[in-house]
């Protein structure tokens, strides 16, 4: 008993060592990399050094979100490769020990960790994401994109003085205070349509939006041109901001507000049902990487094929994360629920992970 003890605090801690140092290393990856393009932009713009770093610094902590899951895999293989290396294996499994008390201490530090990223993390990173697209925005915006939401279309249903209306436009700024492309849909006291305006680009002011250089289209008239035209909305520029926030740039903690909202206000919701499904799943997400890496290292070096067992894992990694993402894009199409969409290729392979286990463990 004592020296199952001591032998899950030394893989725990050996566990711990590999990754501090698969996740250090990839975070140097991160900043340099993306140190290296901002300045490649800089280039052609008057920004400072002093920028072109902060923006990597705010960049890094939602970069690095996406390689936690193959930093834990690469973490994993490595603990448990070192420990078949060095026979400590033979000598636990000649006292009984099994693969799961080896797996065990990696795995629990898994979920732990993914426990963490997921409600202190996450929430940093939302942070300086949205940070880093603000400031990306001010410092690069002659030719970067200054609304901050290249292609993605903003969908506003809204209700003021001059009756409910929807406003579609191509992007709009992070504060969502300035749209382009816009087209403004007005409806009557009783539901019916009574006017579209197509504008190049519209402003929030107190209580409206005033629509810039645009074409009043009504029923059984000729279209007429505006310079300005003004919309009203009961909507505060709070209210805006919140509904057209990227999702991974809302905190695990805000996103029950922020579904609830786009949902009181008839707005799709499935990205932010996705994205807080897909953060609730994260610890077995971790997990599962844990069992793929032991699959594929707990096995004795004399039985060769030490080469082809590291590169399984790897690519068993890999069509892990593939998949989680197209399934992630099924659910953002609607095709599956945020709920299945985020759930089911973490305990597809946990599932895989402990069945390939109990084979090699008891044949």
């Amino acid at each position: 008993m004592i020296f199952n003890r001591t032998m899950m605090r030394y893989i725990s801690q050996r566990f711990l060592m590999n990754l501090v140092a698969v996740f250090g290393t990839c975070l140097s990856l991160i900043f340099l990399i993306d140190s290296v393009e901002n300045l490649r932009r800089a280039g052609n713009h008057d920004v400072g050094l002093g920028v072109v770093l902060l923006l990597s610094i705010y960049r890094m902590p939602s970069l690095s979100e996406l390689v936690l899951p193959f930093a834990i895999l690469f973490a994993a293989m490595m603990t448990f490769l070192m420990l078949t290396r060095s026979l400590e294996l033979v000598v636990a499994r000649s006292v009984g020990v099994s693969v799961w008390q080896f797996a065990a201490p990696a795995v629990l530090i898994a979920f732990i960790i993914g426990i963490l990223a997921t409600t202190l993390y996450n929430p940093l990173a939302a942070e300086f994401k949205a940070r880093h697209e603000a400031l990306f925005a001010e410092s690069f915006g002659g030719n970067a994109n200054p609304f901050g939401f290249a292609g993605k279309a903003i969908w506003l249903r809204q209700d003021g003085v001059d009756g409910q209306s929807v406003l579609h436009a191509r992007t709009a700024s992070r504060d969502g205070q300035r749209l382009r492309g816009v087209t403004a849909i007005v409806f009557d006291e009783n539901g019916e349509f009574r006017e579209r305006f197509e504008a190049k680009s519209a402003v929030m002011e107190e209580g409206r939006w005033r629509l810039i250089n645009g074409w009043l289209i009504q029923a059984d008239l000729a279209p007429q041109h505006h310079r300005s035209y003004l919309l009203s909305t009961y909507m505060t520029r709070e209210q805006v901001q919140e509904r057209i926030a990227s999702a991974d740039t809302i905190s695990f903690w805000d996103l029950p507000n922020q579904i609830t909202i786009a949902q009181k206000a008839g707005l799709p919701a499935v990205e932010y049902q996705l994205q807080y499904q897909t953060l609730l799943a994260r610890p077995l997400l971790l997990c599962a990487m844990v069992l793929i890496a032991a699959t594929v290292s707990l096995r004795i070096f004399r039985f060769g094929n030490v080469g082809t067992m590291i590169l399984g894992g790897v690519v068993a990694g890999f069509v892990l994360y593939v998949v989680t993402k197209l399934v992630g894009d099924f659910g953002a199409a609607g095709a599956v629920t945020p709920f299945a969409a985020a759930w089911m290729p973490p305990l597809v392979a946990t599932l895989l992970g402990t069945t390939v286990l109990l084979y090699q463990e008891d044949g």
